[in-house]
């Protein structure tokens, strides 16, 4: 193998709000497969989910504020700027006109968004733009039938594979996730109750300045 690419990875998501289980997660990934950069990557209006609820520009503050002080994670704020759904295809082929072909793009998700896959738009395009870097709870099950199957028959690759190839691997990462849920926080401060010690402080500030979440 000849010399290894630059390599950044996207850890993508509402972040309604951000709390410590997305900013841990992402972190120990940019540690543990040594990614020189972990890009975090707010949606505008995700095309799977339903609206977040509050603004973008509140989700894309709250996490400017939780990344300050760890230079090791960035803010890419290019999905807040598109105007209707957004799609991951349409953000992988920007960064890729971009940044060109010598640099290994991944695209962080959950095996449940891998097992979702095809449920995507242009879904099949996604490995010809990106490696896909999917993070599984210890015990999990790979699928053995079906697209996903397929697609991870062909693709399943090594850190090395994606330091040396600028898309078109699937790398299955065990890791241990923190039980925290935007979902979980959401409800607390709807019901007055505190969401301390789940996200960060400057974040809860934030939330109850702005009087976010109120039922």
């Amino acid at each position: 193998m000849g010399a290894y690419l630059k390599t950044i990875a996207l850890f993508g998501g509402t972040f309604n709000p951000v709390h410590f289980g997305h900013l841990r997660m992402a972190l120990e990934l940019k540690e543990a497969l040594g990614f020189d950069e972990m890009r975090l990557l707010p949606s505008h209006q995700p095309a799977h989910r339903a609206e977040p609820g509050v603004s973008a520009e509140a989700r894309r503050d709250m996490l400017a504020l939780a990344l300050e002080g760890c230079p090791d994670l960035t803010l890419d704020e290019r999905e807040l700027a598109r105007e209707g759904p957004t799609y991951t295809v349409d953000t992988l082929e920007e960064l890729r006109q971009e940044l060109g072909n010598n640099v290994s793009i991944s695209f962080c998700m959950g095996l449940d968004s891998l097992l979702g896959l095809p449920g995507w738009h242009r879904w099949e395009r996604l490995p010809e733009l990106a490696h896909l870097v999917v993070v599984t709870r210890p015990g999990w099950q790979m699928p053995r039938d079906g697209e996903v199957a397929e697609l991870l028959a062909r693709c399943r690759g090594s850190m090395d594979d994606i330091r040396g190839e600028p898309a078109g691997r699937i790398l299955m990462r065990e890791q241990t996730l923190l039980p925290i849920s935007a979902t979980a926080i959401r409800s607390l401060i709807g019901r007055g109750r505190s969401a301390q010690f789940l996200l960060p402080e400057r974040v809860l500030n934030y939330i109850q300045i702005h009087q976010l979440y109120k039922s």
